[in-house]
């Protein structure tokens, strides 16, 4: 090892040593993995292909009593446009079906419920049942009063042994 102190730029150079690496070496690499990269690419989509090949024709029947099965459910058939997906679903699969989107649904559940909750209609038309909304239906209670018990009514939901106790109080 030697003590000897050199000075910077002696050569000319930058401030590192040139020998390390060269710029061919660093694009012929680039260059390789290009190469490697297409070759991975065609040699999984080849694999792919013979799997999905390989997968349909291992498939058992299709059941006599399914009516219009599809080939391949993967794809919408082309007579269906984007905006017809719900109706390619009703028509091409058995009920019951999953949920295609499940916060629109909820929304429309909700806002049937807050219509059922904030209109008049007709529970039963035929024995003149209505249903109004809660808010009118606060306002009647408030108006009419809570519905009281008679004392007659009262005497019969006392149990039995309790009723019994008072008659003998009584003689």
């Amino acid at each position: 090892m030697s003590n000897e102190i050199k000075p910077a730029n002696t050569h000319g150079h930058g401030d590192y040593e040139r020998r390390d690496i060269g710029v061919s070496g660093v694009v012929y690499f680039l260059i390789g993995l290009a190469v490697a990269l297409v070759i991975v690419y065609f040699v999984v989509d080849g694999l792919y292909s013979y799997l999905n090949r390989r997968f349909e024709a291992e498939q058992p029947a299709v059941s006599p009593l399914a009516t219009n099965a599809a080939q391949d459910t993967r794809r919408i058939p082309p007579q269906y446009k984007d905006n017809e997906y719900d109706k390619y679903l009703k028509e091409g699969f058995p009920s019951p079906q999953l949920e295609v989107n499940e916060r629109t649904e909820l929304n429309d559940i909700r806002l049937q419920e807050e219509n059922k909750l904030s209109t008049y209609d007709y529970v039963d038309k035929n024995a003149g049942t209505v249903r109004i909304p809660i808010d009118r239906a606060m306002e009647l209670i408030v108006q009419r009063g809570l519905p009281v018990r008679q004392e007659s009514e009262i005497h019969f939901l006392v149990p039995a042994k309790a009723q019994s106790e008072k008659t003998k109080e009584k003689k």
